[in-house]
């Protein structure tokens, strides 16, 4: 019983096994004891609430935050004991922001549930008792067999059973998977792909046996039993056997499949959990400030509570005549009523912590996330994409990166892979227009240095060869050559995993082929732009792959069509870095053609030029090159009979499967002979070196974390601006052992040290870098935060993740970056403070598990200067007012229990205490948060030194909050003092002789205190639109009006109305305008004067941004600000005032930007919200 509360609550999964087993068609044994396994039904659940839970489960999770507990708390107190303050001044504020946030969850919820109905309850054809039922997707079971037709979606996870192709091959895309377009080919076993009816289905008896699900898209280890007249045939089922829900059929008429993970276990629901919470500085840096701020409310409430009963101590004070105490008052515990006391002080000045802080960052956030998107100098027309914001929580994180971790393929270059030379039995050959043109003389060419070998069609006429003026050789060296050549090509044309589409590929004749004729012809998918690159190239020589047909692999060789028995693919992993295949020659050999990196290949080979091709390898590298190498074995029968063997148990072992395939595949893949090497070119994304120049200047260092050789990823980094020529480059490769690795970093750090260059670049391999992070952490670490450039080479996914861990948790603490396009960088993305995803050709995997995804590596500069800078400007002014206004509002009213005698009386009336944050004082402080440009996009682009003036969360440093936080209390003091020497010394301040009471006091405090928070936002303000116009002196306009119609009636709903008629008359009196009027110009005053003493004797770089004179004829604020020549003395006079404060408002401009500009011809983005013609200014 107990076990099955568990598992209803989730804490134990119904199924503890290792494996699940599952009957086709749900047919289990008739004998014996069986007991079936449970399987979860097929329903997709991706909302968080139900109409049961809703509203405990989002109380809780918004109760967790501290800040809405603890006034949760402060709520409970008022309603416990007698406080000073309504309830609902805590309780208003409170409900405020928990209805709102549930609201917008709320909401967002029932869209996932609309979503979620939608796919449940789309209609699936299932093969149940003999015949094809409809039924909806929800309601499929694990071991139904279901059918898919042309472009459908899969609604769970299938084992192929067969398709309505007798070899059981079908085409599937997982697009909305991983991003990958190109085809894929999915195969059903041979014993199933003949039942292609419902009625042979309805026959089978068949078992799958699985592992249990796992997220991993790429990885599916099973077999399917098969009983056949009383004999079990058992046959493996990998990752090509499973189509995995959410992928789409195509070029298929349909399949029937037997689902095995259904629901929430399919590897796509699998795939949805969410990835570890990052919080940004600016966040840890506001829980800091929150803490300060409650020491002081605590501090204050203990001040009071002691002062009052130090006050009490007198008699007289203790129990005055007008307010004697109750019997059960003199008798009550002195502790309980010191308590009571402290709570009750406690509750008066709760609200010098903002509730609504909270709010506004989250809304700040979400809204201004929209910025980066609506941005049209981050859209890409090519590929038609925008920069995507997954996470809005880190906007502020942009402005604060110190390092940038990136990959190289893909991120910096543009993954278009062009073949450009190759190595052939140890002669070079580079691509010149369609022909292989040889570097030096063949051994029987006499002219010039370069020979031609137009395509291996004209190789076939040796008499041709024999005369060509161009390459001439022996009757023999021809044959040879056309062996070496032919073998080669049919390597690159048969070791892949490329797809043609059958309707492209009847078109083709048997006439011969012409160089220009191929390409034409046929249209290759490939997932990898290497593989589609080589198989072009080869096609362009001669050697056309046609496509597959079941196991039958067809190459055209000089227009005379050749058919390849596929036997065995050895697929590619990480740690080989290379693939194979094992195929059945037409004249019956058994061949096996590996490709992989050199350094997985070379050691491998028995045969062939070695030396040479390795020479060579190094050679296309040092060009920037990316380098493959190609080689074969023959088996003998016996050999390929242990292989097949060996295979089979492999790939049928449902434990440590991996492992065993490992081993076996090592075992094949040796005594290889050498064929050569292809080489190459993956094309620099424009602008590139441009971005990293300007990181560099930004003080960003840039490290490339790469899993190409070194001389290629240094060759690019050179021709990228990574490394410069000058650079000092210091190089840790090809350690051995901890003590050489260790000798080795201790050189590298005195040459460091003793080197009087400005800078140096470090080029660190993969192997190097395990045994520097094994025992060395410190020392390497040292060397590297001296270079200024590292380049990591050779690097498994996981290193690239550690190095950005290392870095993470160095003393510094410094915010990184890590951006990266491929599956292989998502470790990384996920590990860096921001993670940034290219929306590349290597699919969509990192851009889904991205913070940002953005379509080229050049808009990165945009984003971190422009966006970042703007938004950890707004965010950190955003957090400092919060504090500062709350310091103005709660400071009055502590100094006002000094002249009551403490007696915990309210300042302001409680319509005040709620709606001060929620209504008076919000919505300037949001906008200026959503639209403030202190400084113009353009200017913050070519200039990103300035970037390092944000940098290091210098605005919200200990020593700005202060400033903030004796500005709030400054400010206080002049509110109530002010107040108090106006009208408390019994003056009349009324024609008709009467005098303020305490309403009317706290009233004018009020009154200073919204205008003056409100005019010093308008002081911070740089950019002014409408809008902000509109929200800063209309919040002071409906303090107004809403005061005059809150004391001007008498409203019935309200048990006390202590304001009535208070307003009215504080408004009817001069002396009290006047004293309006002195305060908040005073209060002003100090900070004009700061910011004038700051600006012209200590002006930071930003500053000296905004004052500088886009045109020596023109008189320009900043890049932002134009004014006509002509100027009245009150112009000029006022211009001096803006340029001091660093003010210009946007109706004084037009702006667009020359064509000659270095990032981008113009500024389109939404940020940018009116035109500059720079003929104007």
């Amino acid at each position: 019983m107990w076990r099955w509360v568990r598992q209803q609550l989730g804490f134990d999964p119904p199924h503890q096994s290792d494996t699940r087993t599952i009957y086709i068609a749900n047919r289990f044994p008739q004998y014996g004891h069986y007991t079936p396994q449970k399987f979860i039904d097929n329903r997709i659940i991706s909302s968080k609430y139900t109409v049961w839970n809703f509203v405990p489960k989002n109380l809780f999770e918004q109760f967790r935050r501290v800040a809405n507990f603890y006034f949760l708390i402060i709520f409970l107190v008022q309603l416990m004991i007698d406080t000073p303050t309504s309830p609902v001044t805590s309780g208003l504020p409170l409900f405020f922001v928990i209805t709102v946030t549930a609201i917008k969850q709320g909401y967002e919820d029932w869209l996932r549930h609309i979503s979620d109905n939608e796919v449940n309850g789309a209609p699936v054809y299932v093969v149940r008792s003999g015949g094809l039922v409809t039924t909806r997707s929800k309601n499929i079971r694990v071991g139904d067999i279901v059918r898919v037709a042309k472009n459908e979606i899969f609604p769970a996870d299938l084992v192929l059973l067969s398709s309505d192709r007798l070899d059981g091959s079908c085409h599937v895309t997982t697009a909305s998977l991983d991003g990958e377009t190109n085809l894929k080919t999915h195969v059903a076993v041979p014993e199933t792909a003949v039942l292609q009816t419902v009625t042979n289905l309805d026959t089978l008896i068949a078992v799958v046996e699985c592992q249990q699900p796992e997220a991993d898209l790429y990885r599916f280890m099973g077999r399917m039993t098969i009983t056949q007249q009383m004999e079990e045939i058992v046959r493996p089922l990998g990752p090509e056997s499973l189509l995995l829900r959410g992928a789409r059929l195509k070029n298929t008429k349909e399949i029937f499949g037997v689902a095995v993970y259904t629901g929430m276990e399919t590897k796509m629901a699998l795939n949805y959990k969410s990835k570890s919470q990052k919080r940004s500085a600016v966040e840890k840096s506001m829980n800091t400030f929150l803490i300060i701020y409650l020491i002081i409310l605590i501090s204050e409430a203990i001040i009071s509570t002691i002062l009052k009963y130090t006050w009490q101590a007198e008699e007289k004070w203790d129990e005055p005549w007008y307010n004697q105490k109750t019997e059960h008052q003199r008798n009550s515990s002195k502790i309980l009523k010191f308590i009571s006391d402290f709570l009750a002080f406690l509750v008066l000045y709760n609200f010098i912590i903002p509730i609504s802080l909270y709010v506004t960052v989250e809304l700040q956030k979400f809204l201004g996330s929209f910025f980066i998107g609506w941005d049209l100098d981050l859209y890409h027309e090519e590929s038609d994409e925008k920069a995507q914001v997954n996470t809005s929580d880190l906007n502020e994180e942009l402005g604060q990166v110190e390092y940038v971790f990136t990959d190289k393929t893909g991120t910096l270059t543009e993954n278009e892979m062009q073949f450009r030379e190759c190595s052939i039995n140890g002669t070079k050959y580079q691509e010149i227009n369609g022909r292989l043109v040889s570097e030096g003389p063949t051994p029987d060419s006499s002219e010039g240095n370069l020979s031609y070998l137009t395509s291996l069609s004209h190789l076939n006429n040796l008499s041709h060869l024999a005369t060509s003026s161009s390459f001439r050789t022996s009757p023999e060296n021809g044959t040879e050559l056309i062996k070496e050549h032919d073998l080669f090509f049919k390597a690159v044309s048969l070791c892949h995993t490329v797809q043609i589409s059958s309707v492209q590929t009847d078109s083709i004749g048997d006439g011969p082929w012409q160089s220009s004729f191929a390409p034409a012809q046929l249209e290759y998918y490939a997932s990898s732009p290497d593989e589609k690159a080589l198989v072009e190239a080869a096609a362009r020589f001669g050697i056309v792959f046609v496509g597959n047909s079941g196991e039958i692999m067809e190459v055209k060789t000089l227009g005379k069509l050749e058919r390849y028995k596929l036997l065995h693919i050895l697929e590619f992993d990480p740690d080989r870095r290379r693939m194979s295949v094992i195929v059945q020659a037409p004249s019956g050999e058994k061949l096996l053609f590996v490709k992989g990196a050199e350094s997985s290949i070379l050691p491998e080979c028995i045969g062939g030029e070695i030396e040479k091709t390795r020479i060579h390898v190094d050679e296309f590298a040092l060009k920037g090159l990316r380098t493959l190498c190609m080689a074969y074995r023959q088996f003998t029968s016996k050999e390929y009979e242990e292989i097949n063997r060996r295979l089979f148990e492999a790939r049928t072992a449902l434990q440590q499967r991996e492992e065993k395939l490992a081993g076996v595949f090592q075992f094949i893949e040796k005594d290889l002979i050498l064929l050569g090497a292809t080489a190459v070119e993956d094309k620099l994304q424009d602008k590139v070196r441009e971005t990293i120049e300007a990181l560099r200047m930004a003080g960003i260092k840039v490290w490339v974390l790469t899993g190409d050789k070194h001389e290629t990823a240094v060759s690019v980094s050179l021709s990228c601006g990574h490394f410069h020529r000058t650079m000092n480059i210091l190089e840790l490769l090809n350690q051995k052992s901890d003590s050489e690795c260790a000798e080795k970093l201790g050189q590298l750090a005195r040459r460091i040290r003793e080197d009087h260059v400005i800078q140096h670049g470090l080029v660190v391999d993969g192997t190097s870098l395990s045994l520097a992070l094994r025992e060395h952490e410190k020392l390497f670490m040292d060397v590297c935060r001296n270079c200024s450039a590292v380049m990591c080479c050779r690097m498994a996914p996981l290193q690239k993740a550690k190095v950005i861990r290392l870095i993470k948790i160095s003393p510094e603490k410094p915010i990184t970056l890590a951006i990266g396009d491929g599956a292989n960088d998502v470790s990384m993305i996920q590990e860096a403070h921001v993670g940034i995803g290219i929306m590349g050709k290597e699919g969509r995997q990192a851009a889904r598990n991205s913070d940002y995804a953005i379509a080229r590596f050049k808009f990165l500069s945009k984003l971190l200067f422009v966006h970042g800078h703007f938004y950890y400007i707004r965010i950190a002014t955003l957090v400092q007012y919060f504090f500062y206004k709350n310091v103005c509002f709660i400071t009055p009213q502590f100094l006002y229990q000094f002249y009551c005698l403490f007696s915990q009386q309210t300042l302001y009336d409680s319509v005040y205490l709620t709606l001060y944050n929620i209504c008076f004082t919000s919505l300037p402080i949001l906008i200026y948060s959503l639209l403030e440009q202190h400084i113009d996009p353009h200017v913050l682009q070519n200039k990103p030194t300035l970037y390092r003036d944000i940098s290091k969360n210098r605005q919200l440093s200990m020593k700005t909050f202060l400033y903030w936080t004796i500005l709030g209390f400054s400010h206080a003091f002049i509110f109530f003092f002010g107040s108090y020497f106006l009208i408390g010394k019994d003056t009349s301040l009324l024609g008709n002789g009467q005098m303020f009471g305490n309403w009317t006091f706290g009233t004018l405090v009020f009154t200073v205190m919204v205008i003056t928070v409100t005019a010093k936002m308008a002081l911070e303000t740089h950019f002014w639109t409408w809008i902000n116009h509109l929200v800063t002196w209309g919040s002071i306009l409906f303090y107004f009006v809403f005061s005059l119609f809150y004391g001007g009636i008498l409203w019935p709903f309200l048990s006390s109305q202590n304001m009535y008629f208070v307003f009215i008359q504080l408004l009817s009196s001069g002396s009290a305008w006047f004293a309006i009027i002195l305060m908040v110009v005073t209060c002003l005053f100090l900070d004009i004067v700061k910011k004038v003493f700051d600006r012209q004797f200590h002006p930071t770089n930003i500053e000296k941004a905004q004052l500088t004179e886009t045109n020596s004829s023109i008189k320009c604020l900043d890049s932002m600000c134009c004014f006509s020549e002509g100027e009245t003395a009150c112009a000029s006079v006022g211009r001096m005032l803006e340029r001091v404060i660093g003010r210009c408002s946007p109706s004084h401009v037009s702006r667009s930007w020359s064509a000659s500009d270095p990032f981008y011809t113009n500024d389109r983005s939404i940020l940018t919200l009116s035109t500059m013609d720079s003929s104007t200014c």
